[in-house]
């Protein structure tokens, strides 16, 4: 490829042309309709190609499913090796690098990075590349910080700055969530990018919403570009507010129009599955909480994952598709169904004949962890011309270093937007008698019954294997609930012990028709005091189709709405975790992390018996974290969510050990 006869200059702070992205697509002959970004990706190709370009040898490190490796193989990159440790996703990589696919001629190596060591002979130009990112996700933001460096998967950096020692390419591109910059209060960020520089590397970096480079979905990520010299410009936004014309951002609507759906069905089914179809388009699960205006909230505030039931909007791109979720985990189709496959490629544009291999979720998975083409493809475009100083057909109009993009504050915006959005919706369906009733099913206000509990706290009517069969008794009426368990049908013996259950203010957010709810133990077990909850969860759902207690009680980082008390029978002698139980049943230790310390002084019990107490907790299906089920909670910290047993066995918690 030609070099450039004129040097770029970088420091311009006024751009030359407004509509440079408008005449690359002149240029390429390709129109902004469903699908353009693949014509675009084999229009950019095949106009290098004609050009009599050197191929940038290229090293591809934690490839995933290929995104990064389809974007810089479209802008003139070979890339000569896909380093990848997931063997599923090679099989992805090796399938398009036959002939007449999509990255022909590329190598995929399944290996396990910290094993890979380039032969002495080995030399490349640039390497792409971003490890692992769930380290410094959102969820883990949530759980209480980032783990960043802490954890394993947070290290990997490393071994990304290990091959850049070795091979000393011109450059590097590297990704991954913009929570790096937070992680361990900014010193995880410090630590990326001393290293980085101490191997020879001066860095640019910026934070870049991918909607706005052509992509139909808002997706946030940190790019760091490396270079051995001169500098860097990320290119100016090709599409929405930030671009220099305005151009309108690529619709999730137009971008799957003509995408097959003969993979999936409309509807979606479990618990759940029915509440999908009165959520308006671009909101969740929380259009059916008391701060959304819904009648009979079902949900309370913040009490699930963002992209808990959410709904695309088909007039806006979508959230960001995560790799792993649950059955609920948006985004889902306008259309009240899950996103075919062919769909999800469109949203991330990845190319219609680039074959993803594997089951369903492990497509899903590599279409979430994947960087989108289109976004790739930009950034090629400006390395190619600043870093490989190659002519291009094109101009491209760059930002300048101080040029600070909006996405963040619309987002802000976006609160307004929604609120406004289910105000209207909730309108409509009170005025068409569709709001969904108190009473979401019949349920039994008295009588007797059989459940059975199982380790996992699974709550079920059947026998399952080391289930435990529990008795029941229920009489619900609008002055108490009262539900009695025992392990045996003799009743005539008096309870050894109730835990009365109360709104702690206002009545309004009780939603319960009665004034309390009174839970009664014919013996002092633990199995039965899990029990006790269990039922009174399950009834709570009959009732009102409240998804569990955390939605009668609020998401744990707000005042807790119920406060409950524990009263044993005076007869009984009873240990510390039992007096341990009823001041957790208290909120007396729960939703702020504590020390072994701190702990044993709101217990009243000795701190060097802290630690079984609360193994004890996790026994009675009590969630309890600490730096082993949680890394970004610090060393000797302990968090008890909230005051009553919340794990199921679907819980994430159940499978970790303190």
């Amino acid at each position: 490829m030609k070099q450039l006869s004129l040097s770029l200059d970088l420091s311009n702070s006024e751009p030359i042309n407004k509509a440079w992205f408008q005449e690359i697509l002149a240029i390429l002959g390709v129109r902004q309709e469903p699908a353009w970004t693949d014509k675009f990706g084999k229009a950019l190709r095949q106009r290098l190609i004609q050009q009599g370009y050197t191929p940038i040898k290229t090293l591809s490190l934690f490839s995933g499913g290929g995104g990064l490796d389809i974007a810089f193989h479209d802008a003139g990159f070979e890339i000569i090796q896909m380093v990848e440790l997931e063997a599923k996703y090679v099989q992805t990589l090796q399938r398009n690098s036959q002939p007449g696919k999509w990255l022909e001629g590329s190598k995929p190596v399944c290996i396990d990075i910290r094993n890979y060591l380039p032969l002495s002979n080995f030399q490349v130009d640039f390497i792409i590349g971003g490890p692992p990112c769930q380290t410094f996700s959102a969820a883990g933001r949530r759980a209480a910080g980032v783990s960043g460096t802490n954890d394993a998967r947070g290290t990997l950096f490393q071994e990304y700055v290990r091959i850049l020692d070795v091979l000393q390419p011109k450059g590097f591109l590297f990704e991954n969530v913009y929570g790096i910059t937070g992680a361990n209060a900014g010193a995880a960020w410090q630590e990326i990018q001393e290293a980085f520089r101490k191997v020879g590397y001066n860095i640019y970096f910026r934070i870049l919403d991918a909607a706005d480079y052509g992509v139909p979905q808002h997706r946030e990520r940190l790019f760091i570009v490396g270079l051995k010299e001169g500098e860097y410009l990320f290119p100016y936004p090709t599409h929405g507010p930030d671009s220099l014309n305005q151009n309108l951002y690529y619709s999730a609507g137009e971008a799957v129009e003509g995408a097959s759906i003969s993979d999936v069905e409309v509807g979606l089914s479990g618990r759940y599955g029915h509440l999908l179809e009165q959520i308006p388009p671009g909101l969740n699960y929380s259009f059916y909480t008391k701060e959304m205006g819904y009648p009979h909230p079902i949900f309370s505030w913040r009490s699930k994952f963002s992209d808990f039931l959410y709904k695309a909007d088909p007039t806006t791109p979508v959230r960001t598709i995560k790799a792993q979720g649950g059955q609920y985990t948006g985004p889902f189709s306008w259309e009240n169904r899950r996103f075919s496959i062919a769909e999800l490629k469109r949203l991330q544009t990845i190319p219609d004949d680039y074959e993803i291999i594997g089951n369903r979720q492990v497509i899903i998975e590599q279409i979430g962890n994947s960087v989108p083409p289109q976004l790739g493809r930009i950034l090629a475009l400006s390395i190619l011309e600043q870093v490989m100083k190659c002519e291009l057909p094109f101009f491209i109009s760059y930002l300048p270093h101080n040029k600070k993009l909006n996405f963040r504050q619309r987002k802000r915006k976006l609160t307004e937007i929604y609120a406004q959005k289910a105000k209207s919706a909730i309108a409509d369906l009170c005025y068409t008698g569709k709001i969904l009733s108190l009473t979401r099913s019949h349920y039994e206000d008295k009588g007797k019954t059989i459940r059975f509990i199982s380790p996992d706290f699974s709550w079920t009517k059947e026998l399952t294997s080391e289930s435990v069969k529990i008795y029941l008794s229920y009489d619900l009426n609008n002055s108490c609930w009262l539900i009695t368990a025992g392990i045996t049908e003799n009743w005539t013996d008096e309870d050894q012990f109730f835990i009365e259950i109360n709104p702690s203010y206002d009545y309004d957010d009780w939603v319960l028709e009665t004034h309390s709810v009174k839970l009664c133990a014919k013996v002092l077990d633990l199995k039965i005091f899990t029990s006790l909850w269990k039922a009174f969860e399950e009834k709570l759902t009959e009732a009102t189709g409240k998804a569990d207690l955390v939605q009668l009680s609020g998401y744990y980082q707000y005042n807790p709405r119920i406060s409950g008390i524990i009263t044993f029978n005076p007869k009984l002698k009873v240990d510390p975790l039992w007096r341990v139980i009823q001041c957790v049943t208290r909120c007396i230790g729960t939703a702020t992390q504590f020390s072994a310390i701190e702990l044993a002084d709101r217990w009243g019990v000795k701190s060097e018996n802290v630690f079984s107490y609360l193994r004890s907790l996790r026994t009675i299906g009590y969630e309890v974290r600490n730096h082993k089920t949680n890394p970004q909670i610090p060393p000797g910290k302990y968090l008890i969510p909230y005051a009553f047993p919340t794990l199921n066995p679907k819980s994430v918690q159940l499978r970790k050990s303190l």
